[in-house]
């Protein structure tokens, strides 16, 4: 069965586009109980951002810290029983942010409405009612986050998204200018969780014609970002890469991501590494994947002087790599696409663990 893809409602691009937001909020307010919640990232507080963002006196505003650890279901559980204790059910929830934060804020906007632990609704079509408003200012560009129809999220077993329609942001606002001060090598890690992106999506069996429109644009603006002649942070690659990973993410939407996520997914579960760095990780391992893109991606790393950690397997057990393996393994879904239908016969856990081993 094809997929019946769920898009973002409404898009706002531009500069300064951000002063927008409380316009764009002022026709939900009277919603449920009357009050929005801000869920912004903690690098922002006491910061000039902290001081633009439109929050009303009923308002609720959490600066969350996500430099240690992705989200996680205790995160979002905690969130949703304070919300739910203090003021009720919001009108709407509006996460800004990188990509973590928009997770957080998808999640959250389901959660409010739905009864238990975020754990129960790791998966596929699991979510038993919709959400609230919500509404997405991205403040990195790469993860295609603003568009994915996915909140990934560490659970107590897994590492895996709360996946449905009502997890895509009804309003994103994407301001190429609050990208401007993001640090050198986040800025290249979330960037490349773009051209990874397409990358994985091109890769394997779901790749169809829908996915490549939006894969090639994002792909060329990735080239353009990080090996033209004019690459680098300057306003104009901003917005590429804002664009590119708006791009990417809706490429492997209707696509689906392959094997460096898997392996991705199995570094931030363990040692909860952020997605990013994750990916550069292990994409920099896997030329037999993905064979020239992974020669192209070191030439990128080594044109901006990047820090790809090396030799991490040296510090990790048995017992660690193990656990990565069995992560990894277990989301059939990327290894489907990445090596067929057939791809248990062709991939064993011991094969993860070997290619763990050289990370």
């Amino acid at each position: 069965m094809h997929k019946n893809f769920k898009n973002i409602d409404k898009v706002v691009f531009g500069a300064g586009a951000l002063d927008q937001l409380d316009h764009i909020l002022s026709e939900k307010r009277n919603e449920n109980d009357m009050f929005m919640v801000f869920i912004v990232d903690n690098y922002f507080k006491n910061k000039p951002l902290a001081d633009r963002i439109p929050n009303h006196d009923q308002d609720m505003v959490f600066f969350e810290d996500i430099d240690q650890h992705e989200p996680t279901t205790e995160q979002i559980d905690r969130l949703r029983d304070t919300i739910l204790e203090e003021k009720g059910i919001p009108s709407g929830i509006i996460g800004i942010g990188g990509g973590s934060i928009m997770d957080v804020a998808k999640a959250l906007s389901l959660m409010v409405t739905n009864e238990g632990s975020s754990s129960l609704y790791q998966g596929l079509n699991l979510v038993k009612k919709p959400g609230v408003y919500h509404l997405g200012v991205p403040t990195t560009s790469g993860t295609g986050a603003e568009c994915s129809m996915t909140a990934v999220l560490t659970g107590p077993v897994k590492k895996l998204g709360l996946k449905c329609d009502w997890t895509v942001f009804n309003q994103v606002i994407l301001d190429p200018d609050l990208t401007m001060t993001v640090p050198r090598n986040q800025w290249f890690y979330t960037g490349m969780d773009c051209f990874i992106h397409c990358i994985e999506s091109e890769s394997g069996i779901f790749y169809n014609e829908f996915s490549r429109a939006y894969g090639d644009q994002a792909l060329k603006l990735c080239r353009e970002v990080f090996l033209g002649p004019d690459s680098g942070q300057t306003p104009i690659n901003n917005e590429k890469l804002m664009i590119a990973s708006l791009f990417g993410g809706l490429s492997l939407t209707y696509s689906e991501v392959g094997a460096c996520h898997a392996f991705s997914y199995g570094l931030s579960f363990v040692f909860g590494m952020r997605h990013g760095i994750a990916n550069c990780i292990a994409f920099n391992h896997l030329k037999e994947f993905y064979g020239d893109a992974v020669d192209e991606f070191k030439e990128m790393v080594d044109f901006h002087q990047i820090d790809i950690p090396q030799n991490l397997s040296s510090g990790w057990s048995d017992q660690e790599i193990s656990k990565m393996a069995d992560v990894a393994y277990n989301l059939s879904h990327m290894w489907t696409h990445a090596l067929g239908h057939d791809w248990g016969e062709k991939l064993s856990k011991k094969d993860l663990m070997d290619i763990y081993r050289r990370m």
